[in-house]
């Protein structure tokens, strides 16, 4: 890592830890969803499958919830040791964003989850479905504030920058930012859209394997349900995302697309692939449609958006990379909604459990949400920078006084670590999918053995063996 400076492996030590955290609480928020629409459900129609369901991701989402919560605090720690000189800067706007997150919507989780997970013979059915709205509803908020929060450094308004701090000057503002509501809706609606193709994948294996309990049945039904609404609602979210980033962040823009400059008088091409050169200033090999770029980008069939070549060379995102990322989640976005009109055709010929080709496409499309996420942040971060708030902190001047040689052994340390401990999780949370819903779990969790147990973490509500066979059903 010799040839790395500070501040790119400050940058790629933060990219390292927001890339394994966004995973969770993007599944978090999906799963308390979905556990609160099984739980209502359940009590609507008394379907014994919808408790069957509710049971088994309730474990999963245990799981899920705590690896969250672990790996967030790291990130919020970074802040101080890796960007010291932006929480100066901006600490009076962050750290409140920040604190009312944990106000409202982390002890909101952490109220609720006790009972949610525990309470089903110390409570009644209604308050106990109250318990997981709560913890549902608290996931939200939590999404609500953090998106606030990343949203005003990427369109900040509401402020007034006083001896070289940034100084709140209206809340509402701040927190209504232009960028905030798309990508909030975005946000959110691709947690959802991630978490229906995880359980999707999960029926899908089941049912592949000959397991065609109603639960299973179910769930790949109410994924499939989910997918064929989300997706479409996904891409209609991400093009208003696109034009409101094109009028706030135009040279992120013009990264994603690899346009360098405009002809006068023509509309701007959409390139489909090719590889930008950033010393060249082009876009070599490229592939693209006339004016679809204009069609696409200002709903127009002439319409010019600003070329990289209208920006200072420091003030250029890296074209090379947010091109590709964003490629990549499109590609796999376009996958998605094909995959809900696959199901929703199969439903219509009645062999929404019998098509073979349909459930093996759903258990290979069963990361593509996640990684569809990752995708967009990388579009979403590295189309930011040079700045790390747009237009009035640079990166390079928030990065802390680190060498480069501390830095290294941080992210090294980092990366042995969280594949260490967040590797064994999600191996953990893969064996628990496997094993399916069975009947006799709801059973197990109404009457437990110890009626006086009193679990005291999240991970107490999961009664399986990280060492039992995953194929012990």
């Amino acid at each position: 890592m010799s040839d790395f400076t500070a501040l790119e492996l400050a940058r790629i030590q933060f990219g390292f830890t927001v890339s394994f955290h966004i995973i969770f609480p993007a599944i978090t928020i999906g799963l308390a969803a979905f556990l609160a629409v099984l739980e209502g459900l359940w009590l609507w129609r008394k379907d014994q499958s919808y408790l069957d369901l509710y049971h088994f991701w309730s474990k999963i989402f245990a799981v899920n919830f705590a690896m969250g919560v672990v790996s967030g605090l790291v990130m919020a720690y970074q802040f101080g040791t890796n960007w010291s000189f932006y929480s100066q800067f901006a600490g009076s706007i962050t750290g409140p964003l920040l604190a009312y997150e944990v106000l409202t919507a982390f002890f909101l989780e952490a109220g609720f989850l006790g009972v949610m997970l525990f309470g089903w013979n110390k409570v009644g059915r209604g308050l106990h479905f109250f318990a997981t709205l709560m913890v549902a509803i608290g996931t939200m908020v939590s999404a609500t504030w953090i998106l606030a929060s990343n949203s005003w450094m990427q369109t900040p308004q509401g402020h007034a920058v006083v001896n070289g701090v940034v100084v709140p000057v209206d809340w509402g503002a701040i927190i209504f930012n232009p960028s905030f509501p798309y990508r909030l809706a975005h946000m959110v609606t691709a947690a959802m859209l991630s978490t229906a193709l995880f359980v999707g994948a999960s029926g899908a294996w089941h049912l592949l394997r000959g397991n065609r309990q109603p639960a299973v049945k179910r769930m790949f039904s109410m994924a499939l349900w989910m997918v064929l609404f989300t997706a479409p609602l996904q891409v209609l979210i991400g093009d208003m995302h696109g034009l409101n980033t094109l009028k706030h962040q135009p040279a992120k823009i013009a990264a994603v697309e690899g346009h360098w400059s405009n002809t006068p008088g023509e509309g701007v091409p959409l390139i489909l692939f090719g590889i930008p050169d950033m010393e060249a200033e082009t876009t070599r090999f490229k592939v693209e449609v006339p004016r679809l770029g204009s069609l696409v980008l200002t709903h127009s069939w002439d319409g010019q958006i600003p070329g990289l070549k209208e920006f200072a060379p420091e003030d250029r995102p890296n074209s090379t990379i947010v091109f590709w990322a964003f490629r990549v989640m499109v590609g796999l976005g376009m996958l998605m909604v094909l995959l809900g009109l696959l199901g929703a055709l199969a439903r219509w010929r009645g062999r929404l459990y019998e098509s073979r080709v349909l459930t093996r496409f759903a258990l290979w499309m069963g990361p593509s949400g996640l990684l569809a996420l990752l995708a967009g942040w990388f579009v979403t971060e590295i189309g930011r920078q040079p700045w790390v708030v747009y237009g009035l902190m640079r990166t390079r001047d928030a990065v802390s006084h680190h060498s480069a040689m501390t830095l290294s052994v941080g992210l090294v340390i980092l990366v042995v670590m969280y594949f260490a401990i967040f590797g064994t999780g999600i191996a953990y949370m893969i064996r628990l999918v496997k094993q399916g819903p069975h009947t006799d779990e709801a059973d197990a969790m109404a009457h437990p053995t110890s009626v006086n147990q009193r679990p005291a973490r999240p991970l107490s509500a999961v009664d399986e063996s990280l060492h039992s066979s995953s194929d012990q059903r």
